[in-house]
């Protein structure tokens, strides 16, 4: 019947395959965008910028601040986000948000396609964005949000139609859930120092004991000044610390097994159950669809 007709006959695609090729033809218009960053854009007569961009992998963003406030998506890639109060990761197909007068450093985990959504004070009041950094989901229907925004002229008209998708964006941005991929910094010289011996060599296996008596402390000084000044236990810091260098070995390619015995966990199993309960998902599934 379809020859009858004269029409040709298409290729049916599954929903998977479909998806992935509308993410890939997202992503070539994405960087294809040559005139995405604005600059001033902080000066824009707008209440809200977007920009996209490409970095390449390693690229870092020296410790600076915006007057605005930064919602930082990585569309492809991971994004290593550093402040005085600690270090996040922000995932592929995650976010992260950065208040304006935060001084903040951002380091490229590989190839990263990152779009920015730069929101002024008066539009944070207005939404309640978090007065603090974090890590966020993000939602399909942001998702292609912020698809749409990247299209429209830096001078969009803020009654028409842009605008309102702009504040749609802005809301939906405030009501994405907040991702526990964080590792909070103290500020007392000896726990730095133990803390950044963990950070260069991530591991679960270092007994408590050793850990505080390197630091000079007692165990019990030092599991209670940490808490104090970090708001978590010790051992759930140093969790977070490998979960956070697990997602950036699984993004460069590493097998799950590997990943989770040099980090020392007792098996790949106690590896997927930690990481599922922070990123909803299996380690090999997250790396299969970074």
């Amino acid at each position: 019947m379809a020859a009858a007709s004269g029409r040709k006959r298409g290729v049916m695609l599954s929903r998977p395959r479909m998806a992935h090729l509308r993410c890939q033809v997202n992503d070539d218009r994405i960087r294809a965008m040559r005139n995405a960053l604005l600059d001033p854009y902080e000066d824009l007569p707008r209440a809200v910028v977007v920009t996209a961009n490409d970095h390449a992998a390693g690229s870092v963003f020296p410790a600076h601040a915006h007057r605005r406030g930064q919602f930082a998506f990585a569309s492809r890639g991971t994004i290593s986000l550093s402040t005085s109060e600690g270090h996040w990761l922000v995932p592929p197909q995650r976010a992260c948000w950065v208040p304006a007068g935060i001084t903040h450093a951002m380091t490229m985990r590989g190839p990263v396609t990152m779009l920015n959504v730069f929101v002024a004070a008066e539009e944070v009041a207005a939404v309640q964005l978090p007065a603090r950094c974090g890590v966020y989901g993000v939602s399909p229907l942001l998702r292609h949000l912020l698809d749409d925004a990247i299209d429209l002229p830096a001078m969009y008209d803020q009654r028409g139609r842009a605008g309102r998708l702009m504040q749609l964006l802005v809301a939906e941005m405030a009501a994405m859930p907040r991702l526990s991929l964080h590792a909070p910094l103290p500020c007392e010289p000896r726990l730095v120092r133990a803390c950044q011996q963990v950070l260069d060599r991530p591991a679960i296996t270092t007994g408590l004991d050793e850990i505080a008596g390197d630091a000079g402390m007692s165990r019990r000084t030092f599991t209670r000044q940490f808490r104090v000044e970090t708001g978590v236990s010790f051992a759930e810091w140093r969790q977070q610390v490998c979960l956070l260098a697990a997602i950036e070995r699984l993004g460069h390619g590493q097998p799950v097994t590997r990943v989770a015995l040099d980090l020392g966990y007792a098996s790949p199993s106690a590896f997927s159950s930690a990481f599922r309960r922070v990123l909803g998902t299996s380690p090999s599934r997250y790396a299969h669809t970074r």
